[in-house]
C-alpha cells in the first residue's frame, strides 16, 4: 500500500511516499530509499520501495529538496549537504510512524544517494544497516568522469562556468542552469555507453518522468566539487555494510572505492552481466538485487520484517 507523505527538512517541505506490506501488524524494520541523481521517488527508488515492501518492509521513497515534488528554490539544485539532511529528515520521520520500530531502521541508496546514504550513516546512528545499489560518489563523479578517466580540466572549466553564473544571477540574470542529458540519441550516443545509458532510461519512455530533472543550476557544481561522500565512511562501523554493482558499470569502480574504505562488517555484490542503469529497472537484474538486499536487511535488522 502506498500513502502520499509530507515531512519536513530544514525547513523544506519533501514529498514522499511511505510503502506499508499488505498485512502490516505492528512495528516492522523501515527502510529510507534514496534516489538517484536527476531522479524522483517514482522511478527507480519508487520501484525499489515497493519491492521491498513486498518483502515486509516500510519503505520511504522521497523526493530530494529542490527537486520532483518538494518544495526549495531555486529548482534543479542539487546540494549535497541538503541531499545528506533530507536522508536524516526521512529517518526523523519514520521514527514518527506507529508501522516502524525507530530501532530497526536502515538505509539504501541508489546511485547518487548511494553516496549521499554512506555520508548521512557515517554520523546517522539511527541508522542501523546500510545498502547502496549503483552507488557513485557525485563529487568522484564531477571531478573524475563516470569512468574515473576525465581530464583535470574539465571540472575547472565547469567551476570557472559556476563562478561566472553566480556572479550573473548577483547582477539579476536570473537563475542559470546546464543541462544533464544530451537533446538526441544520436549525441547520446557519441558520447559513449554511459552517457547514453543515463539519455535512455531518463528522456525515453522507458523510464522518463516529467519531474525529473534535465537540468542543474550551475550553483550546484562548487557544491558537488567540494564534496566526498566517502570521507567518513569508517565510520559506519560496526554498522553493517552492503553494496550491489553491475559488473559491467562503468561506475564500479566507486563502489569499488568506497568499500575499500569501509572497516567492516561489510559485503560486496555483483551482478554479473550488468551497467549502471540496468540495476534501476530491469527485472533480470533488479529482482536479484531485491533478494540479496531482502536477506542483508533481514539479518541486520534485528527481527523478522
Amino acid at each position: 500500500m502506498r500513502t502520499d507523505v509530507t515531512f519536513l527538512s530544514d525547513g523544506l517541505k519533501i514529498a514522499g511516499h511511505l510503502y506499508t506490506p499488505e498485512d502490516a501488524t505492528g512495528p516492522r524494520a523501515a527502510l529510507v530509499v534514496g534516489h538517484p541523481g536527476s531522479g524522483v521517488k517514482e522511478q527507480a527508488a519508487g520501484l525499489y520501495a515497493r519491492r521491498l515492501a513486498e518483502q515486509g518492509f516500510v519503505t520511504l521513497a522521497f523526493d530530494a529538496a529542490h527537486q520532483g515534488e518538494s518544495e526549495g528554490e531555486p529548482r534543479g539544485l542539487e546540494d549535497p549537504a541538503q541531499r545528506v539532511e533530507d536522508i536524516r529528515a526521512a529517518v526523523s520521520f519514520l521514527t514518527t510512524r506507529d508501522e516502524v520500530d525507530p530501532d530497526r531502521i536502515g538505509m539504501l541508496g541508489i546511485c547518487a544517494s548511494g553516496g549521499y546514504g554512506l555520508a548521512a550513516t557515517a554520523t546517522e546512528h539511527r541508522i542501523k544497516a546500510v545498502g547502496t545499489v549503483s552507488a557513485v560518489d557525485i563529487s568522484r563523479q564531477f571531478r573524475l568522469g563516470a569512468d574515473g578517466t576525465q581530464s583535470p580540466a574539465v571540472v575547472q572549466g565547469m567551476l570557472a562556468a559556476a563562478a561566472a553564473a553566480r556572479t550573473a544571477e548577483a547582477r539579476g540574470e536570473g537563475i542559470q542552469t546546464f543541462k544533464i542529458f544530451p537533446d538526441t540519441e544520436e549525441e547520446a550516443r557519441a558520447g559513449g555507453p554511459h552517457v547514453y545509458e543515463g539519455w535512455e532510461y531518463y528522456c525515453t519512455p522507458r523510464a522518463g518522468h516529467p519531474r525529473s530533472a534535465k537540468s542543474l543550476t550551475w550553483s550546484s557544481v562548487d557544491r558537488i566539487t567540494a564534496f566526498d561522500a566517502f570521507r567518513s565512511v569508517g565510520l559506519i562501523a560496526p554498522r553493517p555494510l552492503l553494496m550491489i554493482a553491475g559488473r559491467e558499470a562503468v561506475t564500479s569502480w566507486m563502489s569499488v572505492d568506497a568499500f575499500q574504505k569501509a572497516l567492516g562488517p561489510k559485503e560486496f555484490h555483483w551482478i554479473e552481466g550488468a551497467v549502471h542503469n540496468d540495476l534501476y529497472d530491469k527485472a533480470e537484474y533488479v529482482t536479484p538485487a531485491v533478494a540479496k538486499l531482502t536477506d542483508f536487511f533481514r539479518n541486520h535488522l534485528s527481527g523478522t520484517a
